[in-house]
C-alpha cells in the first residue's frame, strides 16, 4: 500500500486528494481521429502491468510489461516483453537488489551500484512511463534527477486546468532530456495518466476519445509557445550588409570550389559573389572571416514528414529546404506559415498532399478516400491548396490510381508515392506516376511474388531477397527503360533502409555512427535496437548483402539518368547527411552526391532560378564548413554557420538550446565600423555570436 501512496503523494497533496490503490486504467492511442491501438495499466499497491497494443499503418509496438515498486515509488524490477515497431524482438530487464541496479535492453546492458533513488529509463517503454517518471521527479529537488544508463530528466509544470466533459482536474508536465523533443502528460489529482501527447499520436483514457483533436492542438500550442522562445534568441538578422570573405564555393553546376572569393547579402539575397580580395570592405559592413573554409548550398530533404520540432534540428543541420510528402494538413499549412512570417525556425518547405485509400493496413495521415469520388475530391482540395505533387499510398485501390493521376495533372500537380498493393511500380508508371517513392518500393517490384500484400511489414522484411536479385535481369532492365522513357525519378531514402535492415540490438548502425554520441539519451538508445527480426548470422549477412544490392541499385539508376532525389523520411537532418554518404558509397562522387542534395533538388522543383547555388540575386541559403565536401562528403557535418534568407543561425547555439553536444565552433563576426566621414555605423569589436554581442545590434 505505501508503495502507491509513496508513488502519488506529492499529486496528492498537491490536490488535497487520496490516492487510489488498486484499480485498472484503460487508454485509447488515436491517430489522427482514429483508433490505432490500446493501452491497460493494471496497478496494486505495489505493481503495475501495462498491456500496449498499437497496429497503425501494418505495424506499431506491442508488448507487456511488469513492474514492482520500491518504497520510494521508483521500480525495482520492470520487465517489457514482446515486439517492437516493425517487429523486432523485445527481452527488456531491470532490477536493482542488493545495492546493485542491473539491466538489459535492446540497445544496452550493464550493472552499475544503486544510488538512492536510482532511477531506470526504459528502451521500449510504453505512454505511461512519461507519467511513472513524471510522479518521481514531483518528489525530487529540483524536479530532476540523473538516470540509468545515463542522462538527467527534468521536469517542468505547464499549467493546471481542468479537462474532459467532466471537468476533471489536471496538470500538465514537460518532460526534458530522454528525446530530440519534450513529453507532455497530463495527469489527475492521484497522479494517474489522463492523456499523454508528445507525438503524432494521443494516448488518451478510454471514453475521452473525442478530445484526442483538443490534446493535439495543445501539444501545437505549448511548442508554438517554446520554439518562438527559441527563435528569438536563435535567429540573428542584420540591418546591414553582411560579407562573407575567405571562402571557398561550391560550385554545383561544375562540382568544384571556387578560388577564394567574398560573398556579399543584404536583407534575403545574395548581392556579390567575387574573388577575394576585389571586394573593398565597406565601414557599414558585417564581416565574417570564414578562415579558408567553404560555402555550400543549403540542402535539400526531398522526403521529410515536417514536425514542429524539426526545424531547428535541420538548420542546424544546413537543410535549409524540405519537401513535406505527407502530413495533417491543418498543422503543415499553419507550420508553413509560421516559418515563412519568421515566428517559429525551420527550413523552407515545399508540400506534397497524402491520399490514402480504406484499409485495415491505412495509414492515418492525410486524407483518406473511401470511393473513387472522394479520392477525387481530395486531389482537387489538395490543388486548391498550392500542394505540389499527390503523394499515393499502400492502400488506394489499384483501379483508382490511373484517374487519381490524371486528375491531378489536370490540375498541374506531379504524383509521387509508395507504389499501392497489387500494383507493380511498371503498372503506377504507365498509371501517370511522375517519380516513386523509396527504393525499396521500387525494387519490391522485381521481389515480390503476386498477390503479396506490400501494406504489412513485408514492404521491408521482403527487402531481405535483394540479396539474390540479378540487376542485369529483364524485370529491371525493364523497368529501368520505362523510367527513362518517362522520366520518372526516384525519391530514394536509402538512409531509412539502412535504418531499418542494418540496425542490431546493442549497437550503433552504421547510420549514426558520425553523430549519435551526441545526442540525448532515449535517442541513443533507440538507434541501438533492431527493427527486424534477426534470428540468426545467415539472416543477419542476408539483409547485409541486400542492403549491398540497394546501393548497387542506386548507382545503376544514377548511371543510367535517372533523376536521383535525396530523401531521409526522418526529420534531424543529420540523417540528410548520411543520405549523401550512402550515395558516395554507392559509387558517386561526393560532388555528384552534393550537387543531387542542392541545385538538381531545385531544379527538379523548379526553382533554380532563386535556390540550390551561391550567385548573386538569389536567395542566401548556404553553410559555411572547415573543410572541403568535394573530397570528403562527411565534411558537411561540422557546420559553423548557417544562412536562410539572409538570417543566421549558428547550429552550436542551437545544439546547446535541444540538448545536444556541438559540432562545431560558430564563427567570429565583425560588427560594423565607424566611417571616417558620416555618421552611419556602429563602432565595435569583434564578437562571437551566443558569447556577447552589443545589444544595440539587431541581431
Amino acid at each position: 500500500m505505501r508503495h502507491w501512496l509513496t508513488l502519488f503523494a506529492v499529486a496528492a497533496a498537491c490536490f488535497g486528494a487520496a490516492p487510489a490503490l488498486a484499480e485498472s486504467q484503460r487508454y485509447a492511442v488515436v491517430s489522427n481521429g482514429e483508433k490505432v491501438g490500446w493501452l491497460v495499466v493494471d496497478q496494486t499497491a505495489s505493481t503495475v502491468d501495462v498491456d500496449y497494443h498499437v497496429d497503425d499503418n501494418g505495424r506499431g509496438p506491442k508488448h507487456r510489461e511488469h513492474l514492482v515498486l520500491g518504497a520510494d515509488g521508483v521500480p525495482d524490477l520492470w520487465t517489457i516483453d514482446g515486439v517492437s515497431l516493425f517487429g523486432g524482438r523485445v527481452e527488456e530487464r531491470f532490477e536493482r537488489a542488493g545495492g546493485v541496479a542491473r539491466w538489459r535492453s535492446q540497445a544496452d546492458g550493464g550493472e552499475r551500484a544503486a544510488a538512492d533513488p536510482v532511477l531506470y529509463v526504459a528502451n521500449d517503454d510504453s505512454p505511461w512511463s512519461l507519467a511513472l517518471y513524471a510522479n518521481i521527479l514531483k518528489a525530487r529537488p529540483g524536479q530532476s534527477l540523473d538516470v540509468i544508463p545515463g542522462g538527467r530528466l527534468s521536469l517542468s509544470v505547464v499549467r493546471s486546468q481542468t479537462f474532459g466533459p467532466r471537468n476533471t482536474p489536471v496538470v500538465i508536465y514537460r518532460l526534458t532530456g530522454l528525446q530530440l523533443q519534450p513529453g507532455y502528460v497530463m495527469l489527475d489529482e492521484a497522479g494517474r495518466m489522463v492523456a499523454e501527447f508528445s507525438g503524432a499520436s494521443v494516448t488518451v483514457r478510454e471514453g475521452l476519445e473525442a478530445t484526442a483533436p483538443e490534446l493535439m492542438q495543445m501539444t501545437a500550442a505549448l511548442e508554438n509557445e517554446r520554439l518562438h522562445a527559441l527563435q528569438a534568441q536563435l535567429a540573428h538578422s542584420f540591418d546591414a550588409p553582411v560579407r562573407i570573405r575567405n571562402v571557398r564555393i561550391f560550385q554545383p553546376q561544375t562540382g568544384t570550389l571556387s578560388p577564394l572569393s567574398s560573398v556579399s547579402v543584404f536583407g534575403e539575397r545574395i548581392t556579390a559573389v567575387v574573388p577575394e580580395p576585389d571586394l573593398p570592405t565597406e565601414a557599414g559592413d558585417y564581416v565574417i572571416d570564414g578562415q579558408g573554409g567553404t560555402l555550400v548550398p543549403g540542402l535539400h530533404d526531398m522526403h521529410s514528414h515536417s514536425s514542429q520540432q524539426t526545424g531547428l534540428f535541420y538548420l542546424g543541420a544546413g537543410v535549409t529546404s524540405v519537401r513535406d510528402m505527407g502530413n495533417g494538413n491543418a498543422f503543415l499549412l499553419n507550420l508553413t506559415r509560421d516559418i515563412d512570417q519568421g515566428l517559429v525556425a525551420g527550413p523552407r518547405i515545399t508540400r506534397n498532399g497524402m491520399l490514402e485509400g480504406r484499409s485495415p493496413y491505412s495509414v492515418r495521415t492525410g486524407r483518406v478516400a473511401d470511393t473513387l469520388d472522394q479520392a477525387l475530391e481530395d486531389v482537387r482540395w489538395y490543388g486548391q491548396r498550392g500542394y505540389r505533387q499527390i503523394k499515393i499510398y499502400n492502400s488506394l485501390h489499384p483501379d483508382w490510381v490511373a484517374p487519381v493521376a490524371q486528375e491531378a495533372h489536370r490540375l498541374g500537380m506531379g504524383v509521387t508515392g509508395h507504389v499501392p498493393a497489387f500494383v507493380t511500380p511498371d503498372q503506377a508508371i504507365a498509371a501517370g506516376y511522375d517519380e516513386i517513392a523509396h527504393v525499396n518500393q521500387l525494387m519490391l517490384g522485381w521481389l515480390l511474388k503476386p498477390g503479396e500484400d506490400s501494406r504489412t511489414t513485408l514492404r521491408l522484411t521482403g527487402m531481405a531477397r535483394a540479396a539474390d536479385l540479378d540487376l542485369g535481369s529483364l524485370p529491371v532492365r525493364r523497368t529501368v527503360a520505362l523510367m527513362q522513357q518517362k522520366g520518372v525519378a526516384l525519391d530514394t531514402t536509402v538512409v531509412a533502409l539502412e535504418v531499418l535492415m542494418l540496425s542490431r540490438a546493442g549497437e550503433i548502425p552504421p547510420s549514426a555512427t558520425a553523430y549519435v554520441d551526441h545526442m540525448p539519451i532515449g535517442y541513443q538508445r533507440y538507434r541501438r535496437r533492431s527493427f527486424v527480426d534477426i534470428d540468426s548470422p545467415a539472416v543477419d549477412q542476408t539483409y547485409k548483402a541486400a542492403f549491398q544490392k540497394i546501393l548497387d541499385t542506386v548507382k545503376l539508376l544514377h548511371d543510367a539518368g535517372i533523376q536521383l532525389l535525396p530523401g531521409t523520411d526522418a526529420g534531424t537532418g543529420f540523417t540528410v547527411h548520411r543520405e549523401l554518404e550512402l550515395y558516395v558509397k554507392a559509387g558517386l562522387t561526393p560532388a555528384e552526391a552534393l550537387n543531387l542534395g542542392t541545385l538538381k533538388a531545385e531544379q527538379y522543383l523548379g526553382r533554380d532560378q532563386s535556390l540550390g547555388s551561391i550567385e548573386r540575386g538569389k536567395l542566401a541559403d548556404f553553410f559555411l564548413i572547415p573543410g572541403d565536401p568535394t573530397q570528403d562528403i562527411n565534411a558537411i557535418r561540422a557546420i559553423r554557420m548557417v544562412m536562410k534568407g539572409g538570417v543566421v543561425y549558428f547550429p552550436s547555439e542551437i545544439h546547446q538550446a535541444l540538448g545536444v553536444r556541438p559540432f562545431a565552433d560558430p564563427v567570429v563576426i565583425q560588427p560594423p565600423r565607424v566611417r571616417e566621414d558620416a555618421s552611419e555605423g556602429v563602432a565595435g569589436e569583434a564578437f562571437l555570436f551566443g558569447q556577447g554581442m552589443d545589444d544595440d545590434h539587431d541581431h
